[in-house]
């Protein structure tokens, strides 16, 4: 496999412990939430690689089991890690609620496009909005998503 162009990305939230193999072994970081994660992957990425793209998780739903900073904490985060030389910031992920109100999950994927268009008129370069899986895509696709998670669609639900 390391002969082929494969990216692979890394969903989820981040330990502190696993920065190391992070940095060493996946091309993207979906799930960066703290200042403190981000200067470790940055550390561990080194110079002889290419920078890791990252993209900033916010949690929307102010469920404390999820992942993700607030959203009123994003832009001094995003300032932050766009300085790391090791990281390149790309953009932004978010995951709604499980639910069937098609109504909160738009509104959870309109807020975070918002976001990611107040970062960019800031001059942040982004370019990727991770939002939407195989519930979901549809509604995020309608909101902005340029990045979609389909593993449930691939591979089944879980067990």
């Amino acid at each position: 496999l390391n002969d082929l162009p494969i990216e692979w990305h890394y969903i989820g939230r981040i330990q502190g412990n696993k920065t190391r193999d992070i940095a060493r072994h996946f091309t993207w970081v979906h799930g960066l939430d703290s200042l403190k994660h981000a200067q470790q992957l940055n550390k561990y990425r080194g110079e002889d690689r290419p920078p890791l793209n990252c993209c900033i998780q916010v949690n929307l739903s102010g469920e404390h089991s999820k992942g993700g900073i607030e959203a009123d904490l994003l832009p001094e985060l995003a300032l932050a890690v766009s300085r790391l030389p090791h990281l390149e910031l790309r953009g932004l992920m978010t995951m709604p609620d499980p639910t069937s109100d098609r109504d909160a999950q738009a509104a959870v994927f309109s807020r975070l496009a918002a976001s990611f268009d107040r970062l960019r008129a800031q001059g942040l370069p982004l370019d990727t909005l991770s939002m939407g899986m195989s519930g979901d895509l549809e509604l995020a696709i309608a909101a902005g998503s340029t990045m979609v998670r389909i593993g449930t669609d691939i591979f089944g639900p879980r067990n």
